[in-house]
């Protein structure tokens, strides 16, 4: 089975409005250190952790990273952040499908960033009924 993807629209009414972003799946290997970084993080950070989250896998830890990071130092927080978010491309082209890394100018709102980040965690968890697997390659 391959990796989750999905294409995200914003729909809210702003400067962002009807732009479109591919957010896709971190491979496992990825996803797993990724995880056990955030746990080491929030454990750092004083956050009590839950006793079942090694079952939890990257989707719970994700989860409990988003709802717990201001437990976080910021030089930890950011480096996991900005990893999840390399999960994010801007799909510049809708007519051809064409997507690209993201630049600085593709997005113009802060709540567009949170949006995504909170749609990736979505993707990772599994719980986005518009998450299906890729058909690519």
């Amino acid at each position: 089975m391959s990796r989750r993807e999905r294409i995200y629209t914003v729909t809210d009414d702003n400067r962002d409005k009807g732009r479109s972003f591919l957010l896709k799946e971190m491979p496992a290997t990825q996803g797993e250190w990724w995880a056990f970084r955030a746990f080491v993080a929030l454990a750092r950070g004083g956050v009590e952790l839950p006793e079942d989250l090694k079952e939890m896998g990257m989707a719970g830890v994700a989860r409990l990273t988003l709802s717990q990071i201001g437990k976080m130092s910021p030089a930890d927080a950011k480096p996991l952040m900005d990893e999840l978010y390399r999960q994010v491309q801007v799909v510049a082209d809708p007519k051809n499908g064409f997507t690209r890394e993201l630049i600085e100018d593709d997005i113009d709102e802060i709540a567009t960033h949170f949006k995504l980040k909170w749609e990736l965690i979505k993707l990772h968890a599994g719980f986005s009924e518009a998450a299906k697997p890729s058909t690519s390659a």
